[in-house]
């Protein structure tokens, strides 16, 4: 990895809720990662010589591409999770490219609002919101859904060693990673009656239109898919037919601290994040597992036979190379974060993917050792009120998903050193490989 280019020409001065940074009065006028494109080939393709030069010359960096102040630094990122009273959520599912009317119209039209439920919620409907969705994916759940998970597993898998058998290579994202979350999602939520294909599609659809950089006309094709998936979301929550034990069920019978029912608004808001976070973001986990496990020279043959080791190896992964590479908070006062000064209002990226390769906290980052003492230590899941309520369940799958492959596949390989590097998904808070290749 070489270091990013340096801009060698200082910005103009500015104030700290729109330029360079307040250092405690003493403004500083140096931008040293000028050229720095959160949305570019040189970041998606390698993030971690950016991440580096962030965390140790400019920790809490404005970009002034998208308003957005990079916090990459592993205690300043920790600090402003545990902290919701200061550092609000309400900005973590906004668009970070802005709508043009053309697509705003289109989901006004689809009946479209994202009401504060559970990741963009700081107000008190939010514990009661958590603890229902918490007891769809608390460990016991988690624990007697193993047998499920595997089952479904190794159905894909039998269709993946065919094909393999058949042309002698597979692509374990499309036919494997990508659809493994989305049928578990289903079964433990209880949704019927749509095809996972659907699912995914509208799902990737809403990560890319909220956190990508598509043009204007991509931003048209995007808002008519997102708009079908909050209709088909809006019609399965005022159906009230959803069994009593499945997930719509459980919201239907939910109560504000109010007493009040759960308006139907703020329910689809609820299934909008929980399906997005419980299909693609673990699908992007799974692909990352199996494409980092195929490479690690000796790992792939170990993988079945090992104990823990597809456990310690997804957690590596989920401290390297998570799939939830950011997430943004929005400070409520003026206030300091690692030496800057930052005004009420300031918009906060929290660069999670930077965290778990801090060499203060993780010794030499860059190598995966799955054994690490702190290895559970990363930020991959947040921390505090809002730590994903799915962990456990994305944790399972993976490592499920990782030791069945190994199982099922024990002579696949990679593709050859010097081969084209996969197409990466490059959204402002997610990443992950598009393409996951085994050969023969």
């Amino acid at each position: 990895m070489t270091s990013p280019a340096l801009d060698p020409f200082p910005p103009e001065s500015g104030t700290a809720g729109a330029g360079p940074a307040v250092r405690h009065g003493a403004l500083d006028t140096r931008d040293p990662l000028g050229l720095l494109d959160l949305f570019g080939d040189a970041y998606v393709g390698d993030p971690y010589p950016w991440l580096d030069e962030l965390r140790s010359q400019s920790p809490v960096h404005y970009d002034s591409a998208t308003g957005l102040w990079l916090v990459s630094r592993y205690d300043d990122v920790r600090h402003v999770l545990l902290d919701p009273a200061l550092f609000h959520p309400d900005n973590a599912l906004q668009a970070v490219t802005p709508l043009p009317v053309s697509a705003l119209r289109i989901l006004a039209r689809a009946g479209f609002t994202l009401p504060p439920a559970l990741a963009n919620n700081g107000s008190p409907s939010h514990p009661g919101l958590r603890r229902l969705v918490t007891r769809f994916f608390n460990a016991e759940r988690v624990a007697a859904a193993v047998p499920m998970i595997r089952r479904i597993a190794d159905q894909l898998l039998d269709a993946v060693r065919s094909d393999i058998d058949t042309t002698g290579h597979c692509d374990l994202f499309a036919s494997f990673a990508q659809v493994l979350p989305c049928r578990v999602l289903m079964e433990l939520l209880g949704i019927q009656g749509i095809a996972p294909a659907t699912l995914i599609r509208w799902s990737d659809a809403s990560l890319e239109l909220f956190w990508g950089r598509p043009t204007p006309d991509r931003q048209r094709e995007l808002a008519e898919l997102v708009g079908e998936f909050h209709q088909w979301l809006t019609a399965t929550v005022r159906d009230g037919t959803a069994p009593p034990e499945s997930f719509v069920g459980a919201l239907a019978r939910h109560r504000l601290p109010d007493g009040e029912p759960l308006d139907v608004g703020t329910a689809v808001a609820a299934c909008f994040f929980v399906f997005i976070a419980g299909q693609s973001t673990t699908g992007q986990l799974i692909a990352t597992v199996l494409r980092r496990g195929l490479a690690e020279p000796g790992l792939w043959p170990r993988l079945p036979g090992e104990s823990g080791l597809a456990e310690a190896w997804v957690e590596e992964v989920l401290r390297r190379e998570p799939p939830v590479t950011t997430w943004r908070r929005i400070t409520a006062r003026p206030t300091d974060l690692g030496g800057v000064s930052l005004p009420a209002g300031a918009q906060l990226l929290l660069m999670l993917l930077g965290t778990g390769s801090d060499p203060q906290v993780f010794p030499e980052p860059e190598r995966m050792c799955p054994h690490r003492t702190n290895i559970r230590h990363h930020l991959a899941f947040g921390v505090g009120r809002h730590r994903c309520p799915g962990a456990s369940l994305a944790r399972t799958e993976a490592a499920i998903a990782l030791r069945a492959a190994a199982t099922r596949l024990p002579g696949a390989r990679p593709e050859a050193a010097g081969a084209a590097e996969p197409p990466m998904l490059g959204l402002l808070s997610f990443r992950a490989p598009l393409r996951v290749t085994a050969l023969r």
